[in-house]
């Protein structure tokens, strides 16, 4: 019994230590060759990265493989990050090279986003999950008609919680353009949502 009790004791250990270590610490580690810290890693990160490239893929198929590759890329590269920017910020970089490469391979983009799905609060009745899933669908489907530019840039900053700063990095432009990009595709979202009837998200 007392065998068991320590057994458990050491698996919850091992628990909070892996959510103590940072994720610049795991790629230390992954440089290493360490495999359970890129476990570890994966599991923070994979749904942030699968969701960042199914935005811009449309194909839950081609995102699940690009989520692989990424993470691949990682635990052969992991001693070159320099840590310039937050480890997650470095994951969409690599992400999103790898999602604009496939684009141009593609010889023609799938445009239905149903395959896009909203994770509900389990708290919600019924009734305010359903709202909820029709609130989502009609902002997705207004944010698919902005343009691929502008539709970049809302899903970094507000989807990803990403600063403007860490947005110039990734893409590779002036903070000043992606401020610009931000106001344009918020005023262009804002009327396309009052159009569809939900004045209060446009707001």
């Amino acid at each position: 019994m007392q065998n068991v009790i320590a057994l458990n004791a050491a698996g919850q250990q091992g628990i909070i230590t892996a959510r103590a270590t940072s994720d610049e610490m795991l790629l230390e580690n992954i440089a290493g060759g360490d495999r359970s810290a890129m476990h570890t890693l994966y599991a923070r990160h994979n749904v942030r990265v699968y969701r960042f490239v199914l935005r811009m893929l449309r194909d839950t198929s081609a995102a699940e493989d690009l989520v692989s590759q990424v993470f691949l890329d990682v635990w052969r590269t992991a001693s070159q990050f320099e840590g310039r920017s937050q480890v997650s910020t470095w994951l969409l970089s690599i992400a999103r090279f790898k999602a604009l490469t496939a684009l141009r391979q593609r010889k023609y983009e799938d445009i239905d986003q149903d395959d896009v799905m909203e994770i509900a609060d389990q708290a919600d009745t019924p009734e305010a999950s359903l709202d909820r899933s029709r609130t989502s669908a009609i902002l997705r489907a207004c944010v698919a008609k902005l343009s691929p530019a502008h539709r970049e840039i809302v899903n970094l900053v507000y989807y990803h919680e990403k600063s403007v700063e860490e947005v110039a990095s990734m893409i590779g432009i002036p903070a000043s353009t992606v401020k610009t990009r931000m106001f344009y595709a918020r005023k262009q979202l804002a009327d396309l949502l009052k159009t569809a009837g939900i004045d209060s998200i446009a707001a």
